[in-house]
């Protein structure tokens, strides 16, 4: 994979190579992965498969149909994940969830890449342009006032589990004629709230802002967040506390109130927005490839807790997706692992994973596409319409 790379992009000295597009460089990255995961799982190509789409669109299967949608902010290069070098670090998404879901190898993001930003374009359907360090809404409609407004769903119907301070504005956008969206849970909002005056030292699970610490605003939270805790959790502060003291980073927590969302709630679209792996930042490449394991684990466990839920067991569709990559090792621009700056193909060319209800399993598809077309698919998947969505649905899904 390395020397792929490293052929794609620098001309060999004396042979006059011409460096490959950052087009085709996606292409050969999609293609990779693509080999990768047919041999590790056997997968079909999905070019190969004909006959109708598995999705069943009643009125009735669409009131049922409940997604989740889980992104990380600061994705993994492939070296550390889906390449034979990586698969170490990703079992669970490898062996368990891998096979039975569809695999998209080739979803690029052409947008900003910071992770509030890219998030926010992700839940829009449109490559938002606002500050990533602003406490701004996004500009356009987000998916959960599309899925509220069209569907009629009440704000219990869909919620967001956002990893850090910046992402307090995500569940909703700056146009407000349109209507409303996602109630925003900040697990680390809440553990403020439960610890403050505790003289109990829980820093680990309160880490913000790995990106740019100048930017990292102060945590709160207070009466609001006790009382989400008390009437929406069902959770008391000794109980919380209880829990948070086995925990061993941010994303853990968020898992956590994630399934106690689906447990008191069972909201038909839930988006967990998970961010250990952006420790990566630090320069440290232990903790991050830490930060991928525990993803994978966590991924594997929020896919356990759908089956044992009755409300969602046989009737959800998870959707598993990075916001974007990080650097090449090659680029003298970035920092490789480290940071995501050069907005190279590497960085830019990611992939998504689908599966439970209605979803072709096993399968993997190679054909471009882009992080925006998320919304939309899901539109057609729900039954809403993303009218401001910029992106496309994704045939295969539908």
């Amino acid at each position: 994979m390395d020397g792929l790379l490293q052929r794609a992009n620098v001309s060999i000295g004396g042979l006059g190579e011409t460096p490959l597009s950052p087009r085709e460089i996606s292409r050969r990255l999609s293609l990779s992965r693509r080999e990768f995961l047919r041999g590790a799982t056997g997968a079909a190509l999905g070019s190969a498969l004909t006959g109708a789409s598995p999705f069943v669109h009643g009125e009735r299967a669409r009131r049922r149909r409940k997604v989740i949608v889980i992104t990380f902010g600061g994705g993994a290069r492939d070296q550390e994940t889906f390449a034979p070098e990586g698969q170490a670090n990703i079992p669970h998404l490898l062996n368990e969830l891998a096979p039975q879901s569809s695999f998209f190898t080739h979803v690029t993001n052409r947008g900003i890449l910071g992770h509030y930003v890219a998030t926010a374009s992700l839940a829009t359907g449109v490559y938002e342009t606002l500050n990533n360090f602003a406490a701004v809404p996004p500009d356009h409609p987000t998916i959960f006032e599309y899925f509220r407004k069209d569907l009629r769903r009440p704000s219990s119907d869909t919620w967001v589990v956002a990893p850090s301070n910046g992402f307090n504005r995500i569940g909703e956008s700056g146009c407000r004629s349109y209507g409303s969206g996602a109630t925003v849970i900040l697990p680390k909002h809440l553990l403020q709230a439960a610890t403050t005056g505790s003289g109990q030292n829980l820093t680990h699970l309160l880490r913000d802002n790995y990106e740019d610490p100048l930017y990292t605003p102060v945590l709160e939270g207070g009466e609001f967040e006790l009382d989400q805790l008390d009437r929406i959790l069902r959770l008391s502060v000794d109980d919380f506390m209880a829990h948070a003291r086995t925990l061993s980073s941010p994303d853990e927590l968020s898992v956590y109130i994630a399934k106690r969302l689906m447990q008191q709630e069972s909201p038909s679209l839930l988006w967990i927005t998970m961010h250990d792996m952006d420790i990566a930042h630090s320069g440290a490449y232990s903790l991050y490839v830490e930060g991928i394991r525990r993803t994978d684990r966590l991924c594997a466990e929020l896919w356990k807790a759908v089956q044992d839920e009755p409300e969602y067991k046989d009737n959800t569709t998870l959707f598993i997706l990075p916001d974007f990559g990080r650097d090449a090792d090659y680029d003298a621009g970035g920092n490789g692992f480290q940071h995501h700056r050069t907005g190279d193909a590497v960085s830019r060319t990611t992939w998504m994973m689908a599966l439970g209800a209605d979803v072709r399993e096993g399968v993997i598809y190679d054909q471009p596409t882009q992080s925006i077309d998320l919304v939309p698919s899901l539109g057609a998947i729900m039954g809403f319409s993303p009218e401001f969505a910029q992106g496309k649905p994704i045939k295969e899904l539908l």
